[in-house]
Parts: structure tokens; C-alpha cells; sequence
């Protein structure tokens, strides 16, 4: 139990990541990104690449934020011509596209089979020593993308970015360029998504296309709704308590004495449930955004 108790707050940890790197486009700058796992993916394959390559650890994470940066780069070029839905749509869109690519890729990706083999971070000692150095890792990470992120919140900069959220016109009427903020607010979060997708690659020694499914975006939309869009402990807060429901969703089967198969169906409907539930009672999430003294909490 202990073991199960480790890799769930290890994959919740960098969830969280990845819902805070959300968090950024979404909540503080008003960025509608559907494309979010894709983000995530360019780390994980980048580190893939480097691990085929006979690369180290060093190289995989340079290799991933290059992928990761040329993916938010592309997002932010898509959105200087449309408009917030339509950029969503295109971003999701761009993300599947991306995972067709790879699951077609054959030996440059391993195809549908994908990349396994991969080293963990940490090979001296037990496994549970291995498992307690990764959270170890993966807790000091969360920590410092949830420092970076309410020290620019909290900024001249994020002011700028929640200016452009609700008042895109007087953003540029201020001197601001619009489509520099997004751009920059992109390339950030991309590179701390990769970094997130680095961890997770290795920590589960494999790779593959079914890992960036839109329907992860989605979990990582139901996070940031749940926890509070635009407060960065309540989204926190949101995927630690969305992850921690999906561990025990097989105990839960269990004890219904229901299938196998219904195990994934029970996932999507506390995604699609909390979605909806948080949206129509409590938009606000668990932990509503503060607003005073010209910054918002979290």
C-alpha cells in the first residue's frame, strides 16, 4: 500500500505541474489551450529520443524543451489569426494530428509500440528508495513552477497578462503587444510541461502516443476547474484530489462488485461529472481567485 501510496502522489505531483502550467495560459492570461497533453508529450519523447540516441538525462531534457518550445511557438502563431474558441479548437486539433504522427512514425517513434526501456532517474537501491527520490524530485519541482508562477502573477508582468485576459484593447492602448504575451506565456509553459513530461517518461521507463490522448487534456481542464481557474493552490489542490479519485476508482469497482471494463468509464464520468458540476454550481472552483491590491491569489 505504501508503494501505491508513492506512485500516486508522484503522478499527482506532476499533474499538478501540468495543471499549473495551464493555469498560466488559462486563468492569467486567458488562453484557451486544448493542446495542453501535447506539451506535456514533446518532454516525454524528447526524452525518448535521447534514450534511443544513447543520450543522457542532460540531452533528453534539452531534447524536450526544444520540441516542447517549437509546439508553443506553433500555438502561438496559430492564435495572431483566430479568435479564442476557434484557437482552442485549433490547438486540439493540432495535438491530435501530432499523436497521429507519432503513432504512424515507426522506428523514429516506435509507432503505436512506442519507446520502452527508458532509465529511471535513480537506479542505486531498493525500488521503494528509487520511488521516494523521484517524489523527492517531482515535490521540489511543484514547488518552485508554484513559486515561479504567483512571483509573476503576483508581478508587473502578470498584471500585464490579466490585463490582456479581460481587456485585450486596453491592453494595446497601454503600449502592450499581445501577440509577445502570448507567445511568451506559451514558450514558459511549455517548458515546464516538458520538464514535467521528462520526470514522467522516466519514471515509468516508457513512452507512447496513447499517453497524450485529448481526453488527458480534458483531466487537466477538469483540474484546473475543480481547483480554482486563476488560483494556483486551488488547481493544486484540484489535481491532487482529481488524481487521488482516479487511484482508488479500481477499489471502488471492488467494492461494487462491477467489471473490469468499467474501471475507464468510471474515470471519464468524474471527469465529465466534476466538469459539469463545477461549472454549473460552483464555476469558481474549490478555491476561488482572489481579487484586491491590484493581484489575485494563489
Amino acid at each position: 500500500m505504501f508503494d501505491f501510496l508513492i506512485h500516486v502522489s508522484i503522478m499527482a505531483s506532476l499533474y499538478a505541474v501540468l495543471a499549473l502550467s495551464l493555469n498560466l495560459q488559462l486563468g492569467i492570461a486567458g488562453l484557451v489551450n486544448f493542446g495542453q497533453i501535447l506539451l506535456f508529450g514533446a518532454g516525454a519523447y524528447g526524452a525518448a529520443f535521447a534514450f534511443s540516441n544513447q543520450l543522457g538525462l542532460a540531452a533528453g531534457i534539452g531534447a524536450g524543451l526544444a520540441l516542447a518550445v517549437c509546439v508553443g511557438l506553433l500555438f502561438a502563431r496559430l492564435g495572431r489569426g483566430l479568435g479564442g474558441d476557434y484557437w482552442g479548437i485549433a490547438t486540439l486539433a493540432v495535438a491530435e494530428a501530432c499523436r497521429m504522427l507519432l503513432q504512424t512514425g515507426g522506428d523514429l517513434t516506435g509507432g503505436a509500440q512506442g519507446i520502452s526501456g527508458l532509465p529511471p532517474l535513480f537506479e542505486a537501491g531498493s525500488r521503494q528508495d528509487a520511488a521516494l527520490m523521484t517524489l523527492g524530485v517531482c515535490l521540489a519541482f511543484l514547488a518552485a513552477v508554484y513559486w515561479l508562477c504567483r512571483s509573476l502573477t503576483h508581478s508587473r508582468y502578470g498584471l500585464s497578462l490579466k490585463i490582456l485576459r479581460e481587456e485585450p484593447q486596453l491592453a494595446v492602448s497601454l503600449g502592450y503587444n499581445p501577440n509577445a504575451l502570448r507567445t511568451q506565456v506559451l514558450v514558459l509553459s511549455s517548458m515546464i510541461a516538458a520538464v514535467g513530461g521528462v520526470i514522467f517518461a522516466h519514471y515509468i521507463s516508457f513512452v507512447g502516443p496513447d499517453q497524450i490522448v485529448a481526453a488527458e487534456t480534458f483531466l487537466i481542464w477538469a483540474m484546473v476547474i475543480v481547483g480554482g481557474v486563476g488560483n494556483h493552490f486551488g488547481v493544486i489542490l484540484g489535481a491532487v484530489l482529481m488524481q487521488f479519485l482516479f487511484a482508488f476508482v479500481p477499489f471502488a469497482k471492488d467494492l461494487l462488485d462491477m467489471p473490469s471494463d468499467y474501471v475507464a468509464a468510471m474515470r471519464l464520468a468524474l471527469v465529465g461529472g466534476g466538469l459539469l458540476i463545477f461549472l454549473l454550481w460552483r464555476p469558481q472552483g474549490l478555491v476561488r481567485e482572489r481579487i484586491g491590491g491590484g493581484h489575485r491569489g494563489g
